[in-house]
Order: structure tokens, then sequence, then C-alpha cells
């Protein structure tokens, strides 16, 4: 390739990466419920097919009882969230209360601590703390709820799962027509990893979700923190945006300690003891329930996490980590994008170690080799 043909090509590539990014944008609100359709589908498509094969029903039928089944689960779930959100903000104005004098008890250890004497740090009347927590309080709750209506289009996504499920055999022969070039095998086997890889993604996530769950209730029980059980399982469910959901989901709980305990080490005792079950979910359960399944580096899990919430925000962040899981798998089985698909990749050993490491390994191994023979 000359130069100029290499210029053309490159900037036809920023060209169509600029476009790509722009529908993805501009076109927010209709391809984000498709993906978490897509995503929902795959979570019930086992309920599907056990209707289908085992209980012989019809698809029609199947398709409307497996829609049914998850309906009733996720009203059930946002039920349970917005009662305890209403009892939260119910209370705020408590709360709020409490926190504003551990402020300005606060402020005045530290004006005694330093002598400022009459030039106080904040006056009362230009510095109204409790109105100012009482207001992000309800900022919060507020910020949750729309979060909550963001994951769950009542319109929308459930007309996306049935067709998605009820026509899956008509879009798979639209992909064949599609991609006439490939042969039927290779497609399938596309489809497969990417159903595998979301599937397991899912049943590993909400495992993990209910192991972090359980061990954070018993971390606030332990501490004495109300409403132990709805502040640990909403920490382990905001798991869906990594590395970022458990600092959210540790604040509210923290505020709760704050504002109801006589001390503040309680709240550092929640934030250190999520802390050490982030670590715990980081090192030993993620990777021991999932394994190498969903093999992403964190550098790219990072990126993508700030790329995807920069063009879609909260529901980015949800749903960067299966997006760029299946790019993974299409990379790698498509010419010419192996090598973005290795970029994606989990590194191996040898890439983590020095050349001089590397050296002393290939010697041991070639001494080892003269030993044998």
């Amino acid at each position: 390739m000359n130069a100029k043909n290499y210029t053309n090509h490159s900037a036809l590539s920023l060209v169509s990466l600029i476009a790509v990014v722009f529908i993805l944008y501009v076109l927010k609100p209709f391809i984000v419920p498709i993906l978490f359709a897509i995503i929902f589908s795959v979570m019930i498509f086992p309920i599907q097919r056990f209707l289908e094969k085992k209980w012989r029903c019809n698809r029609l039928f199947a398709t409307l009882t497996s829609l049914a089944i998850l309906f009733v689960l996720t009203a059930l779930f946002f039920f349970l969230i917005s009662t305890r959100l209403l009892y939260f903000m119910d209370n705020s104005e408590v709360y709020s209360q409490k926190l504003g004098e551990l402020f300005h008890k606060s402020v005045n250890s530290l004006e005694h601590s330093f002598n400022i004497g009459n030039n106080r740090l904040f006056s009362q009347q230009e510095f109204k703390a409790e109105t100012i927590i009482k207001d992000n309080l309800d900022k919060v709750g507020v910020v949750l709820t729309e979060s909550s209506s963001l994951l769950s289009d009542l319109i929308l996504i459930p007309i996306y799962i049935f067709f998605f499920l009820y026509y899956r055999a008509f879009f798979r022969t639209f992909l064949y027509k599609l991609f006439r070039s490939k042969s039927k095998s290779f497609i399938n086997s596309i489809l497969k990893k990417v159903y595998q890889i979301q599937q397991n993604y899912l049943l590993g996530l909400i495992k993990v979700i209910i192991i972090v769950g359980c061990l954070n209730s018993l971390g606030l029980l332990l501490l004495g923190i109300s409403n132990p059980f709805f502040f640990g399982f909403l920490a382990a469910f905001l798991l869906l945006i990594p590395y970022i959901g458990v600092i959210i989901g540790s604040l509210l709980p923290a505020i709760i300690a704050l504002a109801t305990k006589d001390t503040a080490w309680y709240a550092f005792g929640v934030i250190a003891v999520f802390g050490f079950i982030q670590f715990l979910e980081g090192n030993f359960i993620t990777p021991k329930i999932t394994g190498s399944k969903v093999s992403v580096n964190a550098f790219v899990v990072i990126t993508s996490l700030i790329v995807f919430s920069m063009l879609w925000g909260i529901t980015g962040m949800v749903l960067a980590l299966p997006i760029t899981a299946t790019l993974k798998i299409i990379f790698d089985n498509t010419p010419g994008f192996e090598a973005y698909g290795f970029l994606i990749g989990e590194p191996i050993d040898k890439h983590l170690q020095s050349k001089a490491t590397m050296r002393l390994k290939k010697w041991k191994r070639i001494r080892k080799a003269k030993q044998v023979s």
C-alpha cells in the first residue's frame, strides 16, 4: 500500500469511526432499549427453550409465558426498591438535621483546635448544612429513581424481547442472507459464542450479586446499620457498573451511619467493610465463578466505561462490558480485526514479565532439557 492509499484508508477509517459514534449518540433512545432487550432475551431464553422442548408448548405460548415471568420478577424487584427508597426519602429531613448537627460540631471542633476564635469558618446564617444535605439526599433519590426507569422501559423493551424470541429463526435466516460469503456453520458458531458469553456473564453476575449482597448485608447487620439487607443488595446490584458501582453503593449506608450513630467510626466501618468485600469480589469471587469466560482486561473495561458513559450515561456504563465482550468475539473471527480482539483480551504471563525474567525462564528450560537428555 503506497502513501496515498494509506492516507485515504486512514481518513476513511476516521470518518467511519466518527459516523458510528455520532449514530450511537443520536440514536440512543432507539439503540439502548434494543440492547437491553437482547440481554433480557438471552436471560430468559432457557425458560423458553424448556417450555418448547420439555413441555411441547408452541412458540407463541412459550414466548408469552417467558415474558410474563420476566415481567413479574422485574416488577417485584422495582417494587421492593421503590418502597425502601420512599422510606429513605420520608426520613431524609431527620437524617439531614442530624448530619447538619454533626457538621457544625466538626466545624466548631476545628475552630477550637486552630484557635480561630471569632473569625468563624461558617456562620449558620451564611451556610445551612442541613438544607444542603437534605437537598442532596433528595437528589440521590431522584437519580436512583430515574436510573431505575431507564432500565425498565415498560413499552419498548418487552415488545423487542417478544420479537427477538418469537422471530429468532427468521433473524438467523436474515444473517445467512446478509453474509452469503460465510458458511451457515460459521455464522452459527459466532452466534453460539456470543450467546454463551452473554449467558455466562449474566448467570455469573447473578451469582456474584447474591453472594456479595449477603456479605454486604451481614457486614451492615454486625455494624447495626438500619435496613442492612436493602443497602447490602442495592450495593451488590450496582456491581452492574464495574469499579464505580461499589463506591456509589457504599455512600448511602455510610450516610445513614453518620446520621443514626453516635460516632463517625461507623461510617468508616461501612466503607471499610464494603471495600474489603469488593476486594474479595474482584480477586476471588468473580474469578472463581466466571473464570475466563468473559476475558476482557481491566484497561479496556475502564476505557469502555468512560466511552459508553459519555455516549449513554448510566445505561452506557451498564452495557459497556457485555458490548465489549461481544465485540471481542466478532473481532477474533473477522479477518483484519484480530489485533483488536487481542487488545481487548487478557494478557498472558509473558506480556507481564520483564525481558530479564523471560530470559531467565528460557535459560532454565534449556538447562532442564539438557539434564533430561
